[in-house]
């Protein structure tokens, strides 16, 4: 019995080393060569195979091509699917859509893109759906004109109700709105009278961050589960609206405070130059301050009216504009009034346009737009 076993293990390795020889091809020069198909060559690519033998320099071409060409969805999936080929495709495909030259920056691609800013010359127009039912809202990148195509899922949140305050948690699944999650990209909390809220991100803003003391910016219940996960939250940014103790007539006034990506200083942002130059100027080091636009008062419709472009169809006390606001603590600092950089308005029962554009990247004008659900009876 045991001769038996030891006569097959020993046919088996010789089969398998003769397998190894004919997968070699010979070369001219008297040597050979591993094919594709050989295991070490599928465990260097990362199981792609002959994929990840390609040159650098002509893979890098060949993705740069792509991401410049496919600028929209659905057609920028094919960006996505350049990145799935193995890891090598990977790495260069997230070093392209990570450093993109000024002018066309604010490209999604990625679940990071959306924490990076929008566009500058042009906004991206997003569509926020509403389930009065669940509490719950969705953000979606919006690929027609129409009001009713949901188009591309973006983010997700829910509203909790925290003893006297009231918190959103933004998540990438909508499935899945929780702090545990690991699709958990950040939250909003209020106070009681839901009139200021903080903007707390999941992940630190810059390096050295530490994350913001008290019980409203944990994380977990406990201490910390993983190195790897942060148990707190870091704040980015506050929303601030102003009391209307006279029940005078007149839309909200809100004022805010964002920490927006562009505003740190990296090193790869460094020779973004042209970019610096046409940031919004800020009050608070490091922040980017908006308020709110003023509308004017129209006779004939008797009503307050701003123009939104055909982008909001309903009138609203939720609707607004968001514009920079000017630096009075520096010599000679502007702010730009009539680029408007976020606005949100309402088109039907429960659908809401958000358009946003640079400093503000994509979870940022999605938690300030959710600031304006709800009742503020301090402020209308």
């Amino acid at each position: 019995m045991y001769l038996r076993k030891s006569c097959l293990s020993r046919k088996i390795s010789r089969s398998y080393r003769e397998s190894q020889k004919s997968s070699k091809e010979t070369r001219p020069g008297g040597g050979s060569v591993e094919s594709s198909s050989t295991g070490s060559d599928l465990a260097a690519g990362g199981g792609a195979g002959s994929w990840a033998g390609m040159f650098p320099e002509l893979l890098g071409e060949i993705i740069r091509r792509v991401e410049t060409s496919e600028d929209r969805w659905p057609q920028r999936q094919n960006v996505v699917a350049c990145a799935c080929v193995c890891k090598k495709w990977r790495d260069i495909t997230k070093e392209i859509v990570k450093s993109p030259p000024a002018p066309v920056g604010g490209k999604i691609t990625f679940p990071s893109c959306l924490k990076q800013p929008g566009p500058r010359d042009s906004p991206h127009k997003c569509l926020i759906k509403r389930n009065k039912k669940t509490s719950t809202f969705y953000l979606y990148l919006a690929l027609t004109p129409s009001f009713t195509d949901k188009g591309k899922f973006l983010l997700a949140a829910r509203r909790y109700g925290r003893g006297a305050h009231t918190e959103y948690i933004i998540s990438l699944d909508a499935d899945d709105l929780s702090q545990g999650s690991n699709a958990y990209v950040g939250k909003l909390s209020s106070d009681f009278l839901r009139t200021n809220f903080t903007i707390y991100d999941s992940q630190p803003p810059h390096s050295g961050a530490k994350p913001s003391s008290g019980r409203a910016s944990r994380r977990f219940a406990s201490k910390q589960i993983s190195p790897q996960v942060p148990a707190g939250n870091f704040e980015v940014g506050q929303v601030s609206y102003k009391f209307n103790l006279l029940k005078s007539r007149g839309p909200r006034r809100m004022v805010c405070s964002v920490k927006c990506p562009s505003s740190v200083e990296t090193d790869e942002d460094k020779h973004l130059d042209d970019l610096k130059m046409n940031k919004p100027e800020t009050s608070v080091s490091g922040y980017t301050i908006l308020k709110n636009k003023s509308p004017r008062w129209h006779e004939h419709l008797q009503c307050w009216c701003l123009n939104f472009h055909g982008r909001v169809t309903v009138a609203s006390v939720k609707n607004f504009q968001l514009v920079a606001t000017v630096d009075q603590s520096q010599p000679g600092g502007k702010g730009d009034e009539e680029t408007v950089l976020l606005q949100f308005g309402k088109v039907g029962d429960d659908t809401f346009t958000m358009d946003y554009r640079q400093p503000l990247s994509a979870f940022q004008a999605f938690a300030i737009c959710l600031t304006s659900f709800g009742t503020k009876l301090a402020c209308e």
